[in-house]
C-alpha cells in the first residue's frame, strides 16, 4: 500500500480498512511466505497516516507462544489500531499450519482478557472460531469483548444469528444489527412454551 493509494482511498470516503497482523513478528515466517510482517505493518502505517481507521487482529492457535500473542497485542497498540478481531484457528481440511496449538475455552478467554488489558481503548472483537473454542464461555467473554462476528466467517459456517442474539441478551446486553443501525427486536422472554419444548415433561400424563 503506497501513500498515494492510501490517500486515494481516504479521498473516496473509506473510513475503515481491515488488514490483520495475524501473529507476532517472530512467528510470522512460520505461517506466511508470500510477504513479510514488515509489509503488513507498512500497509497499516500508510492507511493510518491517511486518516483511515484500522481493523487489524490476530489468529490464535497457529503454533505461536504466549509471548508471541503478547507481542502482537502490543504491536497493535503501537499502531493505534481501533478495532481488533481476535480469531481462533479453525483447522479446515487442507490447512498448511504445521503445528496448530490446541485451544481450550479458558485459554481463549485469557487471550481476550490480555488483549483488552493491553488495548483498553480499542474495540476487542470475538471473531472466527468462537463457537468451537470458547464454547460455553462465549457469554462470559462478552464482559471483555465489545462485539462479535455472527452468521459465519470467510470459509466456515457459524452459529445461527438468532442463537447469537439470544446469547447476547441472556448475558444482559442489547444487540445491534450494525453500529448505528438500531437494535434488533426483542423476542419473548418466555422460553418454556409448548412450541419451544414440545416434549418438556419427562413423564407426560397419559391421555387415556
Amino acid at each position: 500500500m503506497s501513500t498515494a493509494k492510501a490517500e486515494r482511498l481516504a479521498g473516496a470516503g473509506l473510513d475503515r480498512y481491515n488488514h490483520n497482523l495475524n501473529t507476532a513478528e517472530r512467528h510470522y515466517g512460520a505461517i506466511c511466505s508470500t510477504h513479510s510482517y514488515a509489509d503488513r505493518v507498512e500497509t497499516i502505517a500508510q492507511l493510518s497516516a491517511a486518516g483511515i481507521g484500522l481493523c487489524s487482529g490476530v489468529i490464535v492457535g497457529l503454533g505461536e507462544s504466549e509471548a508471541d500473542l503478547v507481542s502482537a497485542a502490543f504491536a497493535l497498540k503501537s499502531l493505534r489500531v481501533i478495532s481488533i478481531p481476535v480469531n481462533f484457528f479453525i483447522p479446515v481440511p487442507g490447512h498448511a499450519i504445521a503445528n496448530p496449538r490446541p485451544l481450550t475455552p479458558e485459554y481463549c478467554l485469557r487471550v481476550l482478557i490480555a488483549f483488552r488489558l493491553i488495548n483498553p481503548d480499542a474495540e476487542i472483537r470475538m471473531a472466527a472460531g468462537r463457537e468451537g473454542h470458547l464454547r460455553s464461555l462465549q457469554a462470559t467473554a462478552l464482559l471483555v469483548a465489545n462485539s462479535l462476528f455472527a452468521s459465519g466467517y470467510l470459509n466456515v459456517k457459524g452459529s445461527p444469528l438468532q442463537e447469537t442474539v439470544a446469547m447476547i441478551r441472556d448475558a444482559g446486553y442489547q444487540p445491534e444489527i450494525e453500529s448505528g443501525q438500531g437494535v434488533m427486536p426483542a423476542e419473548s422472554s418466555v422460553m418454556y412454551t409448548a412450541e419451544n419444548f414440545p416434549e418438556l415433561l419427562k413423564y407426560p400424563e397419559s391421555k387415556a
